[in-house]
């Protein structure tokens, strides 16, 4: 098919319309609000989690004689207790159990220990162990040479805030980003997907995932910190050369090259057809086959069927641009075909591997055209 009509491939790009504007100001709050939480975590919880770790690395036995309760100085209280009985805790991923046990003094308690009772035998019924408190808290039994440390445990309890507060701090960045380049340089790309948001969306996705896990493996926010300075760089190099080559084939003309291909019967898949024209399909599926396109809401394709006439022209295969009138993207994957009926604009959507289906159905229309639209 030979186009009626020559279509600019690089028009100037039109300014934010109200719809990206607010999608703009949404994600400069967002990326505010991370940071605020962010900042929060790691002056706050994380510091008070690290005060707890430090001073329970620090603190030494209770002098003898110490009573019940008098270990709310931070000193550690060990006591010889009886083990009543177990439980295992219900409702939960990670498996943990209870130890119920009582003190000389008669005093009942429980504390709870990871992992399944059965793997732990030394604190079977009628076992004699040794528990010790800190802060009124079991925070680890004994029992002959072995220690167990309780779910209570205070070591490690600043990792979880690091985690968010590292990851929430990274992702901030990538909608600090997005507000930027939506609000001050989305004009130089008509695209709906231009590589200057996607690669930074890829790289600000796989620093958040490194923040968020670098404080597991590692032994300080300190070490998380470094941890995730090396990965920078590394993650910055592989967005470089993605950036480099996205930009050398979304450069210039920006009409996407298909071939058409003639289902033997026809196909039904998702679809739409938008334009002020009779046949405008918005129902989300289209039927193609030997001679016939038609949109319909049924997704079987059987009826309800709104068949696109001769006189529609193909013009140029394009991706979706940012000011399309609300068309499906598809995950990311749609492509509008740009044709013309009697000089009315006429847009066709569907996924990349679709479109060769509409374009067979359109090239043997029963149209005068003998050429494949240029597509």
């Amino acid at each position: 098919m030979t186009p009626e009509k020559s279509v600019p491939s690089t028009p100037p790009a039109p300014p934010l319309s109200p719809k990206e504007r607010r999608g703009a100001l949404i994600g400069a709050v967002v990326g505010g609000v991370c940071v605020l939480v962010a900042a929060f975590m790691l002056l706050v919880p994380m510091r008070g989690a690290l005060d707890d770790e430090r001073a329970f690395r620090d603190a030494v036995a209770c002098s003898q004689g110490s009573g019940a309760h008098e270990d709310a100085d931070g000193c550690l209280r060990t006591v010889t207790v009886r083990v009543d009985r177990t439980e295992k805790r219900e409702g939960k991923k990670t498996p943990t159990f209870w130890v119920y046990v009582t003190e000389p003094d008669g005093t009942s308690t429980r504390t709870r220990l990871r992992g399944s009772a059965d793997e732990v035998p030394g604190v079977g019924a009628g076992k004699t162990v040794q528990v010790t408190y800190w802060r009124d808290q079991i925070r680890y039994v004994e029992f002959g040479s072995e220690r167990r440390y309780t779910t209570a445990d205070p070591r490690g309890d600043y990792k979880a805030y690091c985690a968010v507060g590292l990851g929430l701090g990274l992702y901030s960045l990538l909608h600090l980003w997005l507000w930027l380049w939506g609000t001050r340089f989305s004009h130089l790309s008509r695209r709906a997907f231009p590589w200057q948001a996607g690669v930074p969306t890829a790289g600000g996705i796989a620093l958040t995932a490194i923040g968020a896990f670098a404080p597991w493996p590692t032994d300080s926010p300190g070490e998380a910190l470094r941890l995730v300075g090396v990965c920078v760089p590394v993650v910055v190099a592989v967005c470089a050369v993605a950036a480099l080559i996205a930009a050398r084939r979304q450069r210039g003309d920006d009409t996407i090259r298909l071939t058409p291909s003639v289902p033997e019967k026809e196909r039904c898949f998702q679809g739409v057809v938008v334009g002020e024209v009779p046949y405008e399909g918005r129902g989300g599926w289209l039927v193609a086959g030997p001679g016939a396109l038609a949109s319909t809401p049924d997704p079987t394709g059987a009826s309800f069927r709104r068949a696109v006439p001769g006189s529609l022209r193909p013009v140029r295969v394009r991706p979706r641009y940012r000011l399309d009138p609300d068309l499906p993207d598809y995950d990311g994957k749609a492509v509008v075909l740009e044709c013309e009926d009697d000089g009315v604009p006429v847009l066709v959507v569907t996924r990349k591997k679709t479109m060769p289906w509409v374009l067979g159905a359109l090239e043997t229309a029963g149209s005068d055209r003998d050429e494949a639209p240029r597509s």
